[in-house]
């Protein structure tokens, strides 16, 4: 495995690269020192660090500020792993099978990094009719590119196509990430993204009972998965340009259905950070009390009808794992709201909280219950997030940035499920739906 070095830059040097972004060449590489950060480099010409993580798991990832704070555990070991095939960067060390970015040392301050960044939004646009405010979300949006939510400083880690899926899998766990994009040696390109929706279907796929070793999980390549699951469907990378806007980057993420956007460097094909949904809306929030507050954003989600009402996926606290799994494939959800006899929320059981399963190497059996599972939840737990339909749009955004959740529970008075909001949704309301794009049903 190696790791990147950091991606520190100045706020000149980044509008610099950015405005140069079109005829940058590839730079000689940076020769890897052992565990120590070189100097800053621009994200096309990233250092190589080689690194081998001990397979420890952290805490879940993503969260803009703290998992910016706090850089992985270094045990001192390294090793290299050869390989007949390089990244698309300029250097003649052989290709890991994982190399993560570092993470920053200190946390950013956002305000100092994206200073100015209103200054690139006409909040005097005459050409706006009667509403002047209602697009005002989708026109920052526009008015800025993937680049600037690029944080100074991140960790990103890339597996080669070649290596074994359950070492993958730790690896995540083991880098606390929930993604990573695959790059094939033999087509010398990133071909997709390995994700925890991955590590469900394989177990659904071929789990049989606790008797029974799941051989595809501990035998099979990365490679080897693509080509079994790519037999019924073919997904392309979907990625996107450091210079393309952010409301590029939200109609992409919402239209494919989504959750992980690679930004990758055209010119040197490099992968430079992962967009997610929740990195978006925490960098618009952060500008938010900037701006002029759009009439809707005082309106309730009964009013507004955000969210979904309807057929809502759940489970019980005695359904078994495999079940849940079952559940996810076949409803393509993100998470499932766990209700007790009297139809409360009592518990939730996410997509992230198959990985532990992974982390405390329990994949070998299923038919547990999902309270049993839960039991082993690696991250602080601050219970289900709820919401009601006469909350406001304003305060369902305040809440689930401020909890750093992907969704939240609609609930009536009686804590009884109504319906499951998602930031998929959110961003929908605030970004598209005022440009009169429906890229959820379209």
């Amino acid at each position: 495995m190696k790791r990147f070095g950091s991606l520190r830059r100045s706020k000149k040097r980044k509008e610099q690269d950015l405005l140069a972004a079109g005829r940058r060449q590839s730079e000689p590489p940076c020769l890897p020192v052992s565990g120590i950060s070189s100097s800053p480099t621009p994200p096309s010409t990233p250092s190589l660090h080689m690194l081998f993580p001990q397979e420890v798991h952290q805490s879940a990832p993503e969260r803009l500020e703290r998992s910016l704070s706090s850089p992985p555990p270094d045990t001192g070991q390294r090793l290299s792993l050869p390989s007949s095939a390089k990244p698309p960067m300029s250097s003649s060390f052989p290709i890991p099978y994982a190399f993560p970015l570092p993470q920053a040392t200190s946390q950013p301050n956002f305000y100092g990094l994206f200073e100015g960044m209103l200054e690139k939004l006409d909040l005097n646009d005459d050409g706006v009719a009667a509403e002047p405010d209602r697009d005002i979300y989708m026109r920052f949006m526009k008015s800025h590119c993937c680049y600037d939510i690029v944080p100074t400083s991140s960790k990103l880690v890339v597996f080669d196509t070649g290596l074994q899926v359950k070492k993958a899998f730790f690896a995540l766990v083991a880098n606390g990430v929930r993604a990573a994009p695959l790059w094939d040696s033999e087509r010398q390109c990133f071909v997709g993204m390995l994700t925890i929706t991955d590590f469900i279907i394989i177990l659904h796929r071929y789990y049989k009972s606790p008797l029974v070793q799941i051989y595809e999980l501990e035998d099979h390549k990365l490679e080897t998965w693509r080509e079994v699951y790519l037999q019924e469907t073919f997904k392309p990378l979907v990625n996107i340009s450091p210079e393309s806007s952010i409301f590029d980057a939200v109609y992409s993420l919402i239209k494919n259905k989504i959750h992980r956007l690679p930004v990758i460097d055209p010119v040197t094909g490099n992968p430079l950070y992962i967009l997610t949904h929740k990195r978006i809306l925490k960098f618009l929030q952060l500008f938010v009390r900037e701006m002029p507050k759009p009439a809707f954003m005082k309106q309730t989600l009964g009013e507004l009808g955000i969210g979904t009402y309807k057929n809502i996926a759940f489970i019980h606290p005695d359904t078994p794992i495999i079940k849940a799994l079952q559940i996810f494939v076949e409803r393509r959800v993100s998470a499932l709201p766990v209700v007790d006899v009297s139809g409360k929320v009592v518990d939730i059981y996410s997509k992230f909280d198959v990985i532990n399963l992974a982390a405390e190497k329990t994949y070998n059996n299923l038919d547990i219950t999902v309270t049993q599972a839960l039991r082993h939840r690696c991250q602080y737990f601050e219970g289900v997030m709820q919401c009601h339909k006469l909350d406001t749009l304003e305060t369902i955004v305040d809440k689930i940035v401020k909890a750093e959740v992907h969704r939240l529970v609609v609930v009536d008075d009686r804590s009884a499920i109504e319906g499951i909001i998602s930031l998929s949704d959110i961003l929908q309301a605030l970004v598209l739906s005022p440009a009169g794009i429906d890229a959820q049903h379209s």
